[in-house]
């Protein structure tokens, strides 16, 4: 931190001063203590920027202005923003009228459709990178040409006339037709190439709002009012911008009217080329139209109707004729696949009740072989035994239907002790033997 040392003298003492003799101490001096002062606010923050990177106060000024620059341009990184073209930034600023003016500023995808508030603040933006002084305290160049340009495009921008003049001659905006192959790719591609560009030349009418393209649901009333309107399109555009520069000097008047005469006959030219070029863009566009085919198709329909009818009832008989023939081929088709699948289905389905009441027989069988035979836990089990409970097993079984054999498996799975896999048994017994399935006393394990 630096330091500064001021010397200041010492005041005069008074007459009669007699202090050393008069002196008397009422207390002690406290013990003194060193404290460091720093300094506070805006000034401290730039101090310890200039500290920390190691600035001087001229390199800290000049990093300071290119962060405020590129700040300001953050904040208006939105629809004004777009990147620079090199050889724009090095145009000379005496070729202003030959410059894009909206490309100048930025405003390239907006062009006519800018704002006044969007051309003020592209204009800002412009300025504050651009501006002489900017430049001089980022270290960059001091030449201001391209500076004198964006002057330029604002004025003109924003001076409702000159800007119309502008407008008149702003190929930029335009949007180019479509070729033939283009458009006719399909369906929709035609009026989604054609409609920008009646979007573009539109605005050029003095009548507005201008009738649509439309697509292909549009009416025939509204087609035929579009092309009407642009084939009596009425245009406000002019071409005075390009005139060529009047002289101002009064003394050569003769020289001053050939100019005029010559502009106002170059303006009628590129008037009536204009015009021309716009009809011949409408003709295009009404060549490849579908719509306009269609309506023509339409309007030759109704002058053949009767033969166009008599060709449909012919052409509907012949093809309810074979319709009805071919409906009957399909139902005897269906017919013998039908019965096809119904032999196989019912053979499929045997199949399926054969393998189930398999199952479901081993089921039964080891039911009885889990529950130990029926005997309790840990009896041992004889052959005989054996023998004779699957014996009457057997002889159950062979009086069960597949259902019945399925409602017994039912009832039989997850039980392991003999008591309840035994009352399953009794029970299905004593119903075969109430409806007489199963004598009375056949099973001599399974039943009462």
């Amino acid at each position: 931190m630096a330091t500064a040392q001021v010397s200041l003298p010492l005041p005069v003492l008074p007459e009669g001063w007699s202090a050393p003799n008069d002196f008397k101490a009422i207390g002690t001096l406290s013990t003194p203590n060193q404290r460091n002062l720093e300094p506070v606010g805006p000034h401290f923050l730039a101090h310890a920027r200039r500290k920390r990177h190691k600035r001087t106060f001229s390199e800290d000024e000049r990093i300071q202005a290119q962060e405020s620059v590129k700040k300001v341009e953050d904040e208006d990184a939105d629809d004004i923003s777009e990147p620079e073209d090199p050889l724009m930034l090095g145009r000379e600023a005496k070729d202003w009228k030959g410059q894009d003016h909206y490309a100048v500023l930025g405003l390239s995808k907006h062009r006519y459709r800018a704002t006044d508030s969007q051309i003020k603040r592209a204009h800002r933006k412009k300025v504050l990178r651009h501006h002489p002084d900017k430049r001089a305290a980022t270290g960059s160049s001091e030449d201001d040409s391209f500076f004198k340009c964006i002057q330029k495009a604002f004025e003109v921008l924003t001076d409702p006339v000159k800007r119309r003049q502008f407008d008149s001659v702003d190929e930029n905006a335009n949007v180019d037709p479509p070729s033939k192959k283009a458009a006719s790719k399909s369906p929709s591609a035609f009026y989604k190439l054609w409609g920008p560009v009646f979007e573009s030349e539109a605005r050029f009418s003095k009548t507005q709002p201008v009738p649509k393209l439309g697509n292909d649901k549009s009416s025939k009333e509204e087609v035929e009012d579009f092309y009407n309107f642009w084939f009596n399109f009425d245009s406000w555009r002019s071409f005075e911008y390009q005139d060529e520069d009047v002289p101002d000097d009064t003394e050569n008047r003769d020289q001053k009217r050939h100019v005029e005469r010559k502009n106002n006959n170059a303006r009628k030219k590129k008037k009536s080329e204009d015009i021309a070029r716009l009809r011949q863009l409408v003709d295009d566009c009404l060549a490849g139209d579908e719509r306009i085919k269609k309506f023509k198709k339409e309007a030759r329909a109704g002058k053949d109707k009767k033969r166009l009818e008599r060709e449909a009832e012919e052409k509907r008989v012949v093809e309810e004729a074979k319709k009805a023939r071919e409906e009957k081929e399909r139902l005897m088709k269906e017919r013998e696949e039908a019965e096809k699948a119904e032999k196989f289905e019912g053979k499929k389905a045997k199949e399926v009740a054969k393998n189930a009441a398999k199952k479901n027989k081993r089921v039964l069988k080891a039911s009885v072989k889990d529950a130990n035979y029926l005997l309790p836990q840990g009896q041992e089990v004889g052959a005989k035994r054996v023998d004779e409970v699957l014996g009457d097993v057997e002889a159950v079984t062979a009086k069960l239907d597949n259902e019945e054999l399925a409602a017994l498996a039912g009832k039989l799975t997850g039980l392991k002790l003999a008591e309840e896999v035994g009352a399953v048994w009794k029970k299905e017994v004593q119903r075969l033997e109430e409806e007489g399935k199963l004598k009375t006393g056949a099973t001599k394990t399974l039943g009462s």
